[in-house]
């Protein structure tokens, strides 16, 4: 990812020129495009980031990631006991014969999802499926954490 220097006040040469509320909207805008995946052509400076669900059941963590665009073996998962962690790279396979502009507003490049879980889960008992674009993950609970409760006093 690249560093952007962000100078709203570069074109200005003396302290009389101020800049109004306009010019600092603009430049607040001109920055917010470069950073935008079809801004100026350059879409890496956005990362891809997969929406999540998290269901938590009695007996297990459900995660689902929506990660359309991708085959089962161009992901990377691994699971803690408190944590998940996804990552792939998205590869563009565009091609042009011809000299000639291709457009494109798909987002290509690598990606990584770290998700936090509510619960200690059995590492060695994850499951994992990838179909139609959707990842989805069992995580059945450690056996100290479904029987664990705690009785709060209240004082």
């Amino acid at each position: 990812m690249a560093i952007i220097q962000w100078r709203p006040f570069r074109d200005i040469t003396h302290w009389e020129s101020l800049p109004t509320i306009d010019t600092l909207q603009a430049e607040m805008n001109r920055l917010f495009q470069q950073l935008s995946p079809s801004g100026n052509g350059d879409g890496e400076l956005m990362a891809f980031i997969p929406s999540a669900e998290l269901e938590d059941t009695p007996e297990a963590i459900h995660l689902k990631l929506e990660i359309p665009g991708l085959e089962a073996k161009d992901l990377d998962i691994q699971v803690t006991d408190r944590s998940v962690s996804i990552s792939g790279e998205r590869k563009s396979e565009t091609k042009t014969e011809e000299k000639g502009a291709v457009r494109s507003e798909f987002r290509y490049g690598k990606f990584e999802r770290i998700i936090p879980l509510p619960v200690q889960v059995k590492t060695d008992a994850a499951h994992a499926e990838y179909k139609n674009g959707i990842l989805t993950l069992d995580l059945p609970k450690s056996a100290e954490d479904k029987k664990k409760v705690v009785k709060v006093e209240v004082k």
